[in-house]
């Protein structure tokens, strides 16, 4: 018999969240072992729930569920999603502008097979949200990384990304509040990069999935709402901010210059329509989730569990030997550096693989975000505070351990 192999398309796709390390992880929890679990930002397994008036719409609604909704999305939930790009200050999003889609997931990858021929660049940040390359890849093209500077607080650097443009570059990927690095983006720095777009005829993408999540008073702009005259995809839903994950409710707007895109929202459509909508009872919770009591303001404030947290894991990370953070502003997460001179890593899977099988908490590594040395890990600061000081706790004795290994303690 010949062996069936996968597509060569999955060439350059990888997706290391729900890896090689995930699998381990799961061979050691049927073997009996408790593992602690900072590698994904679900919300659910750590007590964080969807506000109950949301779960209560959807099941309400449904009866009025059992069939196939528009393929861009019930009426009502895209009439929620357009007020709230007027609140964001974003211009022009009507309601055909709207597509919902079985989570942000999904409409990443259908923007990108509508745009992408083989051999077109997109600009993706590094470190990065893998599925955008991932995406890029899959739709048959090429994810070119701009580097974010941990120097200057995890921003974008300006001339990085205008030095990688090229006659193939068609787009640029903007992640704020960013994941993994939980940095959030100030005004004069997005208007830089839509000057950037607006000159060299990008379209912008931005993912914006966590924009309620800030701490210390921070204040989210929508980059969309500075390029009214550049075409502008702008990402969100209600996995992060209403702790909705499973739900699988996100929803893209179009905005900006949509006269010379006709073809290009053509082909969106055509997607659209091909997987006939998405997930049904999820929409009906949208529009009670935007125009509901938002909870999440309670969770980020000063005292509230989730910028507690952070504040713990953050603490607690930069008093480790060799170890730096830039405490995030935004999202559920750190990505904290492990100083070369003290930890000589060679191979960032494999040390967060011997993490894993010596002291039982699962991490992804740095290079699992695109980003370009394996000396980062991303830490999800979900859990409550005496399980986040166990895993850290774990993660302090694995490191010393490996100092005195190395000799380099």
């Amino acid at each position: 018999m010949q062996p069936v192999r996968k597509s060569q398309k999955l060439a350059n796709v990888c997706y290391d969240i729900r890896g090689p390390v995930l699998e381990h992880a799961k061979k050691m929890e049927e073997e009996g072992h408790r593992i602690i679990k900072l590698n994904i930002g679900n919300p659910a397994p750590f007590g964080f729930y969807a506000p109950d008036e949301i779960t209560a719409d959807m099941i309400a609604n449904l009866p009025a569920a059992s069939g196939y909704a528009d393929s861009k999305g019930l009426f009502a939930a895209r009439k929620a999603i357009m007020h709230y790009t007027q609140e964001k200050n974003i211009p022009g999003v009507g309601l055909e502008d709207i597509y919902v889609g079985n989570g942000v997931s999904e409409l990443i990858v259908m923007a990108m097979q509508a745009l992408l021929d083989n051999g077109d660049e997109v600009l993706v940040p590094a470190p990065d949200y893998p599925l955008w390359t991932a995406a890029v890849s899959l739709a048959g093209g090429r994810a070119v990384h701009y580097v974010c500077d941990e120097a200057q607080g995890w921003f974008p650097d300006i001339a990085d990304i205008e030095a990688k443009i090229t006659p193939n570059t068609r787009a640029i990927v903007v992640i704020n509040p960013n994941n993994p690095t939980g940095a959030v983006y100030p005004q004069p720095l997005l208007e830089q990069i839509v000057e950037l777009a607006r000159k060299h005829q990008l379209i912008i993408y931005a993912d914006e999935i966590y924009d309620k999540v800030l701490y210390d008073g921070e204040h989210h702009v929508s980059i969309a709402s500075l390029a009214p005259d550049v075409l502008c995809v702008t990402m969100n839903g209600l996995s992060k901010n209403y702790r909705a994950c499973g739900y699988r409710a996100g929803w893209m707007s179009v905005s900006g210059e949509k006269r010379h895109a006709r073809d290009y929202i053509e082909g969106l459509n055509m997607l659209a329509s091909m997987r006939l909508c998405a997930n049904v009872p999820g929409q009906y919770a949208i529009q009670t989730a935007l125009g509901g009591y938002q909870s999440i303001n309670d969770l980020v404030a000063p005292s509230g569990r989730l910028a507690r947290q952070r504040d713990l894991a953050f603490e607690m990370l930069s008093a480790m030997p060799g170890v730096s953070c830039v405490k995030p502003k935004g999202a559920l997460y750190m990505f904290p550096r492990l100083d070369p001179e003290v930890y000589p890593i060679a191979d960032d899977q494999q040390f967060i693989l011997e993490l894993l099988q010596q002291e039982k908490v699962l991490l992804v590594q740095g290079t699992g975000f695109n980003w370009i040395a394996p000396d980062h890990f991303r830490v999800v600061f979900l859990p409550n505070t005496d399980d986040l000081t166990e895993a850290l706790g774990r993660v302090g004795h694995f490191l010393e351990n490996y100092r005195l290994r190395h000799g380099t303690n």
